[in-house]
């Protein structure tokens, strides 16, 4: 028997396009390593507190635009089964959104199975996909969507490493660092997690890491160094007792008696190799894509140091086709700049990628709705105004006017790259509308207030702008043809004021006049 979809990894994004398929009633199974779903929030964050954030309480009522402020939940019609009903904390325990995945995936329960880990996947000369379980069971299907996130630690390659510890295993009682020195190799949340938890038992705790600190304040990244775990950094900058290395560990060696020296190069002096002395050491040096599933027939071809399988617009291995991948692992596409490797940005993610899976499969097209040409603007404002995923994926997913004669239509959420590879066709007219930031945003110090802001009137320096604001862009005949900035900053209010409209309406006018 072949299936026409095959998803490896009931996690958030398995899930989530799990629930999709089987509303639509797609024949598709879902193969799960673990007992149950989001087997990898059993262990991660160690510390179990989760950095999406959960914000009930938004003063509006409308379930669309609080997905704004809530990262957690998938996209269902279900008012029961939005995450702030699991729990009211701003930054929650990683033990409720699991209470909250079984509760979601609970009416799949058939679609799924468990305890079922895939050992090898291959292609056969028809196009179709062998995937064999651990059980010796091999599965047949059409289109095989890989949702099993970055699973595998990084571990860098210093000699020595296999000496240190590692953040998937290393103990998470501070007691066991009484009066300790430690080096904590890694500048990403996991390592500030880590260095946070510690402070208040080690005598020393340094953060090592070639790079510098990034900050998702300042970049928009939500995957760089997020205000909750930065409480270290104090300690260093107020001569507390730690420090942040700025350099490479060159060497790690076991001493006599059981502590460990390490080589280390700085980066910003000219100073030779120091050695440093420790009790203990932690990699939290990151995670990667497990491609050891993978025969030669099927194995993707890897990006990014090999951290990630490398997609095409409609999230497909560029080199086997009919291999698709959803959830963390589409960050490959926007790799930090937008919010692909979270849920608050792949449940949308996922959802553009069922609709592709249905245009290419089941021969349907994109969902969209009818409207006159005299309707355009209205429509772009009131989804700007309401939209969760144009605002949770700025500038990767876009909604798309197409006209051609008189036939307009309104499509939802269409990845941008997608549209410009004509995922849609090629429509006299395009108008696809954006979120999106300034291009030197991550530059700018948003607490500096030195700094002149576009001003929210002026809509001719609208393209620089450093706050979050809405892009029309005109394509005629799949071609670029003008773009359109509303100097707008969403982020103080989500409503557009009405001054907003009128340029707007002229900008689409005159497109369609000139075409």
């Amino acid at each position: 028997m072949t299936r026409d979809y095959l998803i490896i990894g009931a996690g958030p994004a398995g899930v989530q396009l799990a629930a999709l398929l089987d509303r639509d009633g797609r024949d598709f199974v879902v193969l799960e390593a673990g007992p149950a779903p989001g087997t990898f929030f059993t262990t991660y964050p160690r510390h179990r507190q989760l950095i999406s954030i959960n914000k009930v309480y938004t003063g509006h009522t409308d379930p669309e635009r609080n997905l704004r402020m809530d990262w957690n939940s998938l996209l269902t019609d279900d008012p029961a089964l939005r995450f702030g009903n699991y729990s009211r904390r701003y930054f929650p325990a990683a033990d409720d959104l699991l209470r909250y995945l079984a509760d979601i995936a609970a009416p799949l329960a058939a679609r799924i199975s468990y305890d079922t880990a895939v050992v090898r996947v291959s292609r056969d000369g028809d196009g179709d996909f062998a995937v064999e379980d651990a059980h010796g069971t091999v599965h047949r299907a059409r289109a095989v969507v890989v949702a099993t996130g970055v699973s595998r630690l990084y571990v860098p390659p210093i000699p020595g490493a296999e000496l240190a510890e590692r953040y998937d295993t290393v103990s998470v009682d501070p007691a066991d660092f009484t009066n300790q020195r430690v080096l904590i190799i890694g500048k990403g949340n996991s390592a500030f997690e880590t260095a946070d938890a510690l402070m208040e038992t080690t005598a020393v705790t340094h953060v090592a890491g070639p790079h510098a600190v990034r900050f998702a304040w300042q970049t928009h990244y939500v995957g760089h160094l997020r205000a909750v775990n930065n409480n270290f950094l104090d300690t260093y900058q107020l001569k507390s007792g730690n420090a942040v290395l700025d350099g490479t560990v060159e060497r790690i060696e076991k001493r006599a008696d059981g502590g460990y020296r390490v080589e280390f190069r700085y980066a910003r002096t000219h100073e030779a190799i120091r050695v440093l002395h420790y009790d203990r050491i932690i990699l939290c040096t990151g995670f990667r894509f497990d491609a050891s599933i993978f025969d030669d027939s099927a194995r993707p071809a890897l990006v990014i140091n090999d951290r990630f399988p490398e997609q095409t617009p409609a999230f497909e291995s560029v080199s086997v086709p009919g291999l698709f991948f959803a959830g963390t692992l589409t960050q490959q596409r926007d790799f930090k700049k937008s919010t692909s490797g979270f849920i608050h940005g792949f449940r949308y993610a996922v959802r553009a990628l069922h609709r592709i899976l249905t245009q290419r499969y089941e021969r349907a097209p994109w969902p969209a709705t009818a409207l006159s040409r005299d309707g355009i603007t209205d429509a772009i404002i009131a989804r700007v105004n309401r939209s969760s995923g144009l605002w949770q994926q700025f500038a990767v997913l876009g909604d798309v006017v197409t006209v051609t004669g008189s036939d307009v239509r309104y499509h939802e959420e269409v990845p941008v790259a997608y549209h410009r590879e004509g995922g849609l066709g090629t429509p006299a007219h395009a108008f696809v509308v954006t979120l999106e930031y300034g291009p030197d945003h991550d530059t700018v110090d948003p607490f500096d207030i030195t700094v002149p802001r576009i001003a929210e009137n002026d809509p001719l320096a609208a393209h620089d702008a450093s706050y979050l604001h809405p892009v029309v862009r005109h394509y005629r005949d799949g071609v670029p043809a003008g773009e359109h900035h509303l100097a707008e900053n969403l982020e103080n209010e989500w409503d557009l004021p009405a001054v907003h409209r009128m340029p707007l309406e002229v900008f689409v006018k005159e497109c369609l006049a000139d075409g």
